[in-house]
């Protein structure tokens, strides 16, 4: 069979070849590419995103990193997972200053309004701290899952700020790449970074992921793939605003004799969702649909940025970005 990149040599001709570059970096065009077209240029950018600014070239470095999160309204989950995440990566780059943005500016809204006082900035108000600090090369840590929505709007970021300093980077999500093309599979070391327990015959585990809108919602149905190779067929995943949902698997559940279910959330922190949507008290919550079908339902409230192991992971994904910000 083919691979994609001679089809897409063929479908285009040959003056948009590509190669395949190492795992952190995009795809990029063959050198045999003579004046790419700039939509051929932007199509190839996949991967860790870089950008040096030729006209501030002559500036002295002064590096930060801006870790950017959706965030949430529950403080123990800022200490307990967002913010072991980022001082982890701050432990990992002590020559670098570390700053935490919040993606989702109701978050920082309800955070003031709770709490009298936010100390988490958007990450607009985050780039133009830096700029007016002279900071001069940045790499953005994403702690995304997938590269969804979220993702798009960090993306957005860097293309709208990277010509205002001297380098800029932007590394990935949790999980990007999946081993197609000899890049590595992130889904693969995420999924055996759960270190998921064993539980008896007749117990089921559901993982409730956000899910998103995004054709990146597709992510999950790798994920259970990854997890039937593990031959972990007691562990299933459903999303809370995409495809599947909890109705996709509680009806399939009951016909396979599960008689207990243990619901855990896949998302960065056991926030709103895992708390309300998945663990509340109301009728419409997971635990509570799932009891009136009949099942024995046990709640585990932990976030990914929780585990050490996932920590280590962002941290390597932190430390790509940074080793693209500084060759």
């Amino acid at each position: 069979m083919k691979s994609w990149k001679k089809l897409l040599a063929t479908g285009v001709a040959c003056s948009s070849l590509l190669i395949a570059a190492p795992a952190d970096a995009a795809y990029q065009l063959n050198d045999e590419v003579e004046n790419p077209p700039f939509a051929l240029k932007m199509a190839t950018q996949i991967g860790v995103l870089s950008y040096k600014n030729p006209d501030m070239q002559h500036r002295a470095d002064k590096d930060a990193i801006v870790v950017l999160s959706f965030g949430t309204t529950f403080k123990d989950q800022r200490t307990k997972a967002i913010d072991a995440t980022a001082n982890a990566i701050q432990a990992a780059h002590p020559g670098a200053k570390v700053f935490t943005a919040f993606t989702s500016h109701i978050v920082i809204k309800h955070i003031a309004e709770q709490e009298g006082s936010c100390d988490y900035m958007t990450p607009e108000e985050t780039l133009k701290h830096l700029m007016r600090e002279g900071y001069t090369r940045v790499a953005m840590v994403p702690l995304g899952i997938v590269p969804g929505i979220e993702y798009n709007y960090d993306v957005a970021l860097f293309h709208e700020y990277k010509s205002q300093f001297k380098a800029m980077t932007l590394g990935t999500p949790l999980m990007y790449w999946q081993g197609q093309e000899n890049q590595r599979d992130d889904v693969d070391e995420v999924m055996r970074s759960l270190h998921l327990p064993s539980y008896k015959k007749g117990t089921a585990i559901l993982l409730m992921a956000h899910g998103t809108p995004d054709p990146s919602n597709a992510y999950y149905s790798v994920m259970q793939n990854k997890l039937r190779a593990m031959k972990r067929d007691d562990v299933h995943i459903y999303t809370v605003e995409g495809w599947p949902r909890l109705d996709d698997w509680a009806g399939k559940l009951k016909m396979h004799k599960v008689e207990k279910i243990i619901l855990m959330p896949l998302m960065l922190v056991a926030g709103d969702h895992a708390n309300n949507d998945m663990a509340g008290d109301e009728e419409d919550s997971h635990k509570k649909i799932l009891e009136g079908m009949g099942f024995k339902v046990e709640t585990k409230l932990q976030g990914l940025g929780e585990n050490k192991n996932i920590r280590k992971i962002f941290v390597a994904r932190a430390d790509e970005a940074w080793d693209a910000l500084t060759k």
